[in-house]
């Protein structure tokens, strides 16, 4: 699908819900290929969270904050969806995964984890994608097993429990997980 600025291709992994528009997603997760400096597109109300899966790297510059330099091996990096933010490349075209969720709606975490051996963790939220990096990879969730391979993802909808990734080689995931804003009470 298009940028929502023109400048670009984006390819949608997964959206909630099902079907949902710029205006009416709850949460988005793409894959989008970066080949020029540029303005990013603005996404009022959302919170974002961008990793870059390949190429050299990029900088980024939201609002007036200090520019944040971004590789296939960096931590993800979040911020503020309506800020006015440009992108540098550092060395040629790269390929980012961005996360958005709904302020007020959903959140969401994203965290890089290199798997070596089994690795088990627990999660209490709403959903889950696994998307694998690099490597190759099984992941389960409760009766629910997934072979992944490099650029592959899993969904898994109200994931809260044990996930569990095995792999025979060194595999790199992003795991990103989406929980349904809870107003405090009073």
């Amino acid at each position: 699908m298009p940028w929502k600025n023109g400048g670009g291709v984006t390819r949608e992994i997964a959206v909630s819900p099902a079907g949902a528009t710029f205006e009416t997603l709850d949460w988005r997760v793409s894959l989008a290929a970066v080949v020029e400096d540029g303005p990013f597109s603005i996404f009022n109300g959302m919170d974002r969270t961008l990793c870059v899966t390949r190429g050299a790297g990029i900088q980024l510059q939201a609002d007036d904050s200090p520019p944040t330099t971004l590789h296939a091996t960096s931590a993800p990096h979040s911020f503020d969806g309506s800020a006015l933010t440009r992108a540098q490349l550092i060395d040629g075209p790269i390929e980012d995964l961005s996360v958005m969720s709904r302020r007020g709606r959903f959140r969401h975490s994203v965290r890089r984890v290199v798997v070596t051996d089994p690795w088990e963790f627990t999660t209490r939220s709403q959903s889950l994608i696994v998307y694998c990096q690099r490597g190759e990879l099984t992941c389960i969730a409760g009766s629910t097993s997934e072979q992944l391979h490099a650029d592959d993802s899993a969904l898994f909808d109200n994931a809260s429990g044990s996930i569990r990734v095995t792999t025979e080689q060194t595999a790199e995931i992003l795991v990103i997980e989406f929980f349904q804003y809870q107003a405090p009470p009073g």
